[in-house]
């Protein structure tokens, strides 16, 4: 019981630099990876005129539950990634890194997801329903129009981040130092781009059911890419978009491997 007490001890003094939070991490930035090589398939098939899947996590999910031993593979995704919440906060917590509160809910939000779809409930509801309760509160309208403007922002800050190559600092901060490889940091560039674009074409369609009052008018990465589909040259568009989203789950595939290097 006291080596117990002293290990949970040096978790709460250490942060994520423990190994505990390292393994935890490594097999959640796996998961997350796989799931974002689920979306880029499945959007590089909307691009190419398969509209049969949904081109988001939830679609991702339930293309990976059709494989052969898919509701254990499903449940593995979703274990993966609430021990991805549990770093982040870890990180808030101890290292009051505040920012990994965002991309803790961003987590869980697919961690809960992958639980429904593991029990038979992922279809269950959408992107516009609880947007239609929100809107329907006190200044839901200016609610849904601040969530939209949050999403924006967040969605350049990682265009941002892969344009200057900003996520090198993260790498960092998990001990990966020296040379990186460029491939590696291609993975990432394209990655984080593509990601933002897609991220804020989201945020865009929260402002735009704002504006206009419909929460039907929102929706959530499927719709998005929907969105681009049908603009002009959409289909070429979402599948460079499509490409760099694969980009980005090979990235967090990486980043996995060397996360406790």
């Amino acid at each position: 019981m006291g080596a117990i007490k002293e290990s949970v001890g040096e978790v709460a003094h250490r942060g994520d630099d423990h190994p505990w939070v390292r393994h935890a991490a490594r097999a959640g930035m796996a998961a997350y990876g796989v799931v974002n090589l689920l979306i880029g398939w499945l959007a590089l098939q909307l691009a190419l005129g398969d509209q049969s899947g949904k081109a988001d996590s939830s679609g991702a999910l339930h293309e990976l539950a059709k494989q052969p031993l898919g509701a254990a593979l499903v449940w593995a995704v979703a274990v993966g990634m609430l021990l991805l919440v549990v770093w982040r906060t870890v990180e808030v917590v101890v290292d009051h890194e505040w920012g990994a509160g965002v991309k803790a809910v961003i987590y869980a939000a697919i961690g809960i997801s992958a639980i429904k779809v593991a029990v038979g409930e992922g279809s269950k509801g959408g992107t516009d329903s609880w947007t239609a309760q929100l809107m329907s509160l006190p200044g839901g309208q200016l609610l849904v129009g601040a969530v939209g403007v949050a999403i924006i922002g967040y969605a350049l800050k990682q265009v941002h981040k892969g344009w200057t190559e900003g996520f090198r600092e993260d790498l960092e901060s998990e001990g990966q130092r020296g040379d990186l490889g460029s491939a590696y940091v291609t993975l990432g560039k394209i990655g984080y781009v593509a990601k933002g674009v897609a991220v804020g074409v989201v945020g865009g369609l929260f402002v735009w059911a704002a504006w206009e009052h419909q929460a039907k008018k929102s929706g959530g990465l499927d719709v998005a890419l929907q969105t681009v589909l049908d603009a002009p040259a959409g289909p070429v568009l979402l599948f460079v978009i499509a490409l760099g989203i694969v980009c980005y789950g090979a990235f967090c595939l990486v980043r996995a491997k060397h996360l406790d290097t």
